[in-house]
């Protein structure tokens, strides 16, 4: 239904000299959408307070509301182009007017964890970067297309966004920042578990795909498929997800994915998570679950390493400290990481892997293959843990879809189906085994993924080694040769 609208909008900011990458395509339609969104949900909460008698109060104020500058409407209901604005005095009204105003939402808001808040964040953090007055006009008229009142039309719009966000994630190099594939995330909801009353949690939310994919195991009621009551649906919205994204376009993204999926007032919070000591995390603020993709590769600064007991510059180890102090104790985590954090011989990696077996028990990691994360060029693990018990053995799963992954071939669900079932019971076959952690070298505490099953494979040589070869065999041939000729 919505998909030919999604396609025009892209058209439209694609002509536009504003615009020149898929991440400007989805921060400027984010921006729009959400906008709309929140017209409908204030028209939604003006007729529910008229059913029960009560006068409602709008958030946005009447001369900046959608139904005024982008979607103005005549006497039958029918687009109003003699009353909208466009050219430049769309782009004056939209930079100089309308951005400011609800950018100043931040500061009257009453809480961080309000909608007005939200729409002072967003609006702080992004920019209008389409120029043209007439592809701003064409491209609201179709967003005003767009609506997000029954259920079904939000899912089929928060699928369309997600279609994006993966997009996205491809045309960038760290296309895995914001992009973690679905049936990966599924795979590890599947193995945690989640429960109505269990606080999830993603410190590098990206583009929340962990929350949103969370929500939709929860709402439709797990495992076991158990109808949800009115109080499971509103503890679901208000008090289950929680996340923090450092970078502005990552956060606007996670918030406006999360309302696409139903969850109307995002708790995000737009923060350098590891900016936060350790030391200062309550009990209060750990969570019964953490679900996260962290980012691979990055460098942090000597300061703020200091907030960390055991100092590295890898963002992802410093992560993962921020996780197991974040995790409640008895709560559980998944967490993507690179491969090479079970086998570096670095002092950080050693006392990280020591600090996780002895405190947790690491009872599952999950090897996935080359290409799982597109635009990110490194092999990574799944590690499932519980805090608060040592590790005395871990079950390895190595995933293989008998295929080379790629934009055209992405891992799917089928192919982590055999993963999740024989996960349940740690069983061992050609792609599973048991490590007893009693048997590690204790002062490397190497975890490398070593299958005991695997035939001897033959390393396949490169070209280039091949070629220089043949030229030496054949230069050793021509010095042969000439030595028997000066015999005859």
């Amino acid at each position: 239904m919505f998909e030919q609208t999604f396609k025009a909008i892209d058209d439209v900011l694609w002509k536009d000299a504003g615009c020149s990458s898929e991440l400007d395509y989805t921060e400027q339609t984010s921006w729009m959408l959400f906008l709309k969104y929140l017209d409908d949900f204030e028209q939604d909460r003006k007729f529910n307070a008229e059913l029960e008698g009560r006068e409602y109060q709008y958030i946005i104020a009447p001369e900046h509301r959608w139904s005024r500058w982008a979607a103005p409407k005549d006497a039958n209901g029918n687009f109003d182009h003699n009353n909208a604005l466009t050219g430049s005095d769309l782009i004056d009204y939209v930079d100089g007017e309308l951005f400011p105003y609800l950018k100043g939402f931040k500061k009257s808001a009453d809480s961080p964890d309000t909608i007005e808040y939200k729409i002072g964040e967003i609006f702080g953090e992004i920019k209008n970067k389409i120029q043209s007055g007439y592809s701003l006009r064409d491209a609201l008229e179709k967003v005003d297309e767009l609506r997000f009142r029954s259920q079904e039309e939000k899912h089929e719009l928060s699928h369309l966004y997600e279609t994006k966000i993966k997009n996205m994630g491809n045309a960038g190099r760290n296309g895995g920042e914001y992009y973690t594939p679905r049936p990966l995330i599924r795979a590890m909801i599947d193995v945690i578990q989640p429960k109505i009353g269990e606080t999830i949690y993603d410190g590098a939310a990206g583009s929340a795909g962990f929350l949103c994919e969370a929500y939709d195991y929860l709402r439709q009621g797990g495992r076991a498929q158990k109808k949800l009551s009115t109080k499971d649906l509103k503890t679901l919205q208000e008090r289950t997800f929680y996340a923090k994204e450092k970078k502005s376009l990552a956060y606007v993204i996670a918030i406006m994915n999360m309302i696409l999926h139903g969850i109307e007032t995002p708790n995000v919070i737009h923060t350098n998570t590891l900016a936060e000591n350790l030391q200062d995390i309550q009990p209060s603020q750990q969570h019964d679950i953490i679900l996260a993709n962290p980012p691979f590769g990055g460098k942090e600064r000597k300061e703020v390493q200091q907030n960390f007991p055991i100092k590295t510059g890898e963002t992802a180890f410093l992560f993962l400290q921020h996780f197991m102090k974040a995790l409640k104790p008895g709560g559980r985590a998944a967490i993507v990481i690179k491969n090479t954090f079970l086998s570096n011989t670095d002092n950080a990696a050693i006392a990280l892997r020591k600090e996780l077996l002895q405190n947790h028990n690491l009872h599952t990691v999950l090897d996935c293959p080359a290409k799982t994360f597109l635009g990110a060029g490194v092999k990574t693990v799944v590690l499932f843990f519980t805090k608060g018990e040592p590790t005395q053995k871990i079950w390895y799963y190595q995933l293989d879809p008998g295929r080379s992954l790629g934009k055209t071939n992405p891992l799917n669900d089928k192919d982590l189906q055999e993963f999740v079932e024989l996960q349940k019971g740690f069983e061992d076959s050609d792609k599973s085994w048991s490590l007893n952690v009693a048997d590690l070298d204790q002062a490397t505490w190497d975890l490398s993924v070593k299958n005991p099953n695997s035939k001897e494979e033959v390393e396949l040589r490169e070209p280039k080694e091949i070629i220089a070869e043949i030229i030496a065999l054949d230069k050793e041939s021509e010095a042969i040769l000439g030595k028997i000729q000066e015999l005859v």
